[in-house]
């Protein structure tokens, strides 16, 4: 088979759950996996999450966090 008919391979997404998000969410483990899922390339931060709402709650907790050193 010809060069030029080969297909590239595509990566299969791999990660970890966010460690930030484990300890600050008491609600964490009710989570869909999806939004527990951090990709392989980044780390604990919310930009790194895979899904949308795993990345609103990443920054709903870390304003939660600031406002409770504020006080």
């Amino acid at each position: 088979m010809e060069r030029l008919h080969l297909r590239p391979r595509q990566e299969s997404r791999t990660g970890h759950d966010c460690q930030f998000c484990r300890q600050s969410d008491p609600d964490f483990e009710k989570r869909a996996p999806m939004d527990k899922l951090i990709s392989s390339k980044h780390e604990d931060v919310a930009t790194g999450h895979v899904s949308e709402n795993g990345y609103v709650r990443h920054r709903l907790l870390e304003i939660e966090i600031r406002l409770a050193t504020a006080a």
